[in-house]
């Protein structure tokens, strides 16, 4: 893990300005992976495309307990038990709507809901057409979903960049995210399909003892699907309540490839770190009946 001062990190404004700056001129393929989905809806196996919003926030812009410094923090969600991989911390959002999303899209684009302004805005432009017209597009379709899943106010919301596209692996889904800035402390109005909210302090990730390696080993009935018994890179985090929650997948990667690019950090050296073991059974990718 690549050590850097620290302190900066809770200078909000120049911790903004610079990942706009770092995001704005960073190489993303949202155009080339749309081209493939696309393409891939002339075979049996459809790829789906989802955006999601990377929310950041500042708490030293509301009252804070004595004695709490201010900070910037990871708002995640946790997936409820009805969808598929319950229980684990993503960023809210979800599959591309076909109807609603291009039809949002220019109420970001024309600044009719100003999510998409200032420096990032400027970035955004300097882009090709096809591009920009993508980050609309999913940044429209993050939205939405963000706001149906936890009631967060697309008024609340200031882009900051796109991230360059993740997918999955046990489904053939492409994530397109986005990273947003939260404005204001919100009222949390959770789905069916959220558990919760986990924030994760930045600061978190600059602590190499928070890191572990978690043990993925899939059930008889979920090995017909996919046969995999892995280790991945994980953080181990807490709840408000003291939980221990572990943060890996697709959203510890989209939030490292984040953190290389703004504050060059990388994944330190896994080897002797805690191993945390877990069985997928079959619905991880299903969720339970409702």
């Amino acid at each position: 893990m690549k050590i850097m001062n620290t302190e900066c990190l809770s200078d909000k404004d120049h911790i903004l300005r610079l990942i706009v700056e770092r995001l704005g001129r960073c190489s993303i393929d949202f155009t080339e992976k749309m081209n493939f989905i696309r393409a891939s809806r002339r075979d049996r196996e459809v790829h789906s495309a989802a955006g999601v919003l990377l929310l950041l926030h500042y708490t030293g812009d509301a009252p804070a307990p004595s004695g709490k410094k201010s900070e910037f923090i990871f708002q995640l969600i946790k997936r409820s038990a009805r969808v598929a991989q319950p229980g684990d911390l993503s960023c809210p959002g979800g599959l591309l709507h076909s109807f609603w999303d291009p039809l949002l899209a220019p109420l970001i684009s024309r600044k009719i809901i100003p999510i998409l302004r200032a420096d990032a805005l400027k970035y955004a432009l300097l882009r090709n057409n096809e591009t920009f017209r993508m980050i609309n597009l999913f940044l429209a379709n993050a939205v939405r979903e963000s706001w149906e899943e936890t009631g967060l106010s697309p008024w609340n919301i200031l882009f900051l960049g796109p991230l360059p596209s993740y997918s999955l692996l046990l489904f053939r889904r492409t994530i397109f995210p986005l990273v947003g800035f939260v404005k204001r402390k919100w009222h949390f109005s959770p789905s069916s399909e959220v558990e919760g909210i986990v924030e994760i302090p930045l600061m978190s990730f600059f602590d190499e003892s928070n890191y572990g390696l978690y043990n993925v080993e899939t059930s008889k009935e979920l090995k017909m699907h996919r046969e995999h018994t892995r280790e991945f890179p994980c953080l181990i985090t807490y709840d408000n309540q003291g939980n221990e929650e572990i943060l890996w997948g697709a959203t510890f990667y989209i939030i490292m490839n984040f953190l290389k690019i703004i504050l060059n950090l990388e994944i330190p050296d896994l080897h002797s770190k805690r191993v945390i073991n877990r069985t997928l059974g079959p619905e991880y990718l299903t969720g339970k009946p409702r």
